[in-house]
C-alpha cells in the first residue's frame, strides 16, 4: 500500500472521529438544553427527566464512563482519591453550566 492511499485513509479516519466528537457534543448540548439531562455534584451527568429515552440514557452512560476515565487518570497522576477529582470536576462543571439548564443542588435539580 503506497503513502498517498494510507494518508487518505487516516485523514478519512481523522474526520470520522472529529465527526462523531462534535455530534457527541451537539447530543449533549440538546440534551441539557431539553432539560433532559443535568450536571450533578459528582461529577458526572444526571438524568433530569424521567422520560428522557435509551439514546439519551446511553449518550449519558458513555460520557460519564469517559469522564471516570479520565478522573481516575487525573487521580492517579496527583496522588489523590478519585472522590477527590469527582467533587472537583463536579464544582466546576456545576459553575460551566449554562444558565437554563439544570444543575444538581443538595435539594435535588434545579435550573441554573
Amino acid at each position: 500500500m503506497g503513502v498517498k492511499k494510507i494518508m487518505s485513509k487516516f485523514l478519512l479516519l481523522l474526520v470520522l472521529v472529529t465527526a462523531t466528537i462534535f455530534a457527541y457534543a451537539a447530543d449533549l448540548q440538546t440534551a441539557k438544553s431539553s432539560g433532559l439531562v443535568g450536571e450533578q455534584l459528582n461529577g458526572y451527568l444526571g438524568i433530569v427527566d424521567a422520560s428522557a429515552g435509551g439514546d439519551v440514557r446511553t449518550l449519558v452512560k458513555d460520557i460519564n464512563a469517559k469522564r471516570k476515565a479520565k478522573y481516575e487518570a487525573i487521580a492517579s497522576q496527583n496522588s489523590t482519591s478519585l472522590e477527590t477529582v469527582e467533587l472537583l470536576a463536579g464544582k466546576k462543571a456545576v459553575e460551566k453550566t449554562q444558565p437554563g439548564n439544570y444543575i444538581q443542588t443538595a435539594t435535588g435539580w434545579k435550573k441554573k
